[in-house]
Formats: structure tokens, C-alpha cells, sequence
């Protein structure tokens, strides 16, 4: 099963306020557990919300609207994407992870639809082929 693990946004983040070197140097180490540990797909982290753009649709319209976004709690400040055997083996994950921020933090764990919960369709098999051809990249 694939998640997608948000670290949320604070006002440290949205502020632009970089992480330690202790902070670096401890999420560092818990990566490459992760790397060692056949989890981690990819992870990054984000620029605060007033250096990004959002596009908003309504029906054929888009209305692009300009950063910061309100509601910092809302926003992700960085992601992983892993690979676990389930939801309890990423929580047990998580609950390992040095805090993210100077203060309190959340983290969000969300499941990854996978092709197969999508049903059978042209659509979906054209998305399979899509990532078969995106595999082969790599």
C-alpha cells in the first residue's frame, strides 16, 4: 500500500524559516532509515505558500490566485511517499519521526488510490499503460 504522509504547514514553515542543522541532521538520519528500510518512495519539502500559485476551476474557467494562502494549518509544508504493508506500519513510521517543526506539528498519513480500486475501463488501462511507460524511465 502506498501513502502519502503530509508534514502540515506552521507559521515557522509559512514564514520561510528554515529548519536547524540539528533538525537537519536528525530527519537526515530517520530518511535514510526509511531509504534502508525499502520504505521511502520519494519526499521533499515545500517552500512556504506565498511563493506558489493555485488554480482554481469552475467548469471550463481557471482563475489562477496568488500566495500566501490562508488557514496555515490547512497547507503542507513537505511529503513523503512510502511504501507500506499497511496503514498501521505507517503510523508506527511516523510516531518514529522527529518533529518536523521548532513546535507543535502534525502529520497527516493518506492512502494512495492505487489502479485497482478504480475498477475496469479504457481509462483506467490507459493510466496503466501510462505508468508502465513512466516505470521504464527509471
Amino acid at each position: 500500500m502506498r501513502v502519502m504522509v503530509l508534514v502540515k504547514a506552521t507559521q515557522d514553515s509559512e514564514a520561510g524559516n528554515l529548519p536547524s542543522n540539528e533538525l537537519l541532521e536528525a530527519m537526515g538520519k530517520y530518511n535514510e532509515e526509511l531509504v534502508n528500510a525499502g520504505i521511502m518512495l520519494a519526499a521533499d519539502g515545500l517552500k512556504p505558500s506565498s511563493k506558489g500559485k493555485r488554480v482554481a476551476f469552475d467548469g471550463p474557467n481557471r482563475t489562477v490566485i496568488d500566495g500566501p494562502f490562508a488557514e496555515t494549518r490547512e497547507l503542507v509544508a513537505g511529503f513523503w511517499l512510502w511504501e507500506v504493508k499497511d496503514m498501521a506500519e505507517a503510523i508506527e513510521w511516523v510516531k518514529r519521526c522527529p518533529n518536523p517543526m521548532p513546535g507543535p506539528s502534525e502529520i497527516e498519513i493518506r492512502p494512495v488510490y492505487e489502479l485497482e480500486d478504480l475498477g475496469e475501463s479504457e481509462a483506467v488501462e490507459r493510466h496503466r499503460k501510462l505508468g508502465e511507460r513512466l516505470a521504464k524511465k527509471d
